[in-house]
């Protein structure tokens, strides 16, 4: 009794996104999602990040060595069974989290046919902060993305 079952969101930003991702693939509960720089597929992301250790320490090896595992880890391949509104956020100048990984999840979203918005920050990073700005924003859209999938108000 502590939260109404009938507007739950969920959400997260980095890892967090990451994990918001890899949560709207396994369960339809949430009405709304926000997603923020997270990965969406663990090979791309090994390959590109900036820290390719850290994905091949928390997988338990690199993609050769356990390619069963990226695959079965990886939110990209599971997202047929997405039904969530999910709105994402990236900067596109982020190198922990490339922008591509929110790209992907968008268009596999738009594909499902799933309420999806991708909102980009130009000559952001990772954290959003170049401009005063960006993080405003972003606070204002997922807000509107809530009040609309969760009739909560603002």
């Amino acid at each position: 009794d502590i939260a109404d079952q009938n507007r739950l969101a969920v959400g997260g930003y980095s890892y967090g996104g990451f994990l918001t991702n890899w949560l709207i693939t396994q369960t339809t509960r949430f009405k709304a999602a926000l997603s923020g720089a997270g990965q969406m597929e663990h090979v791309s992301s090994w390959g590109t990040v900036y820290m390719p250790t850290f994905i091949a320490s928390l997988l338990g090896g690199f993609p050769w060595e356990v390619a069963d595992k990226y695959r079965q880890e990886s939110p990209m391949y599971h997202l047929s069974r997405v039904r969530t509104p999910t709105h994402i956020v990236t900067g596109d100048k982020d190198e922990q989290a490339k922008p591509s990984q929110s790209f992907m999840l968008e268009r596999a979203l738009y594909y499902l046919e799933i309420p999806v918005q991708l909102l980009i920050f130009p000559n952001e990073g990772h954290g959003l902060s170049k401009n005063p700005w960006s993080g405003k924003i972003k606070v204002r859209e997922e807000l509107k993305w809530l009040h609309k999938y969760t009739n909560q108000s603002l």
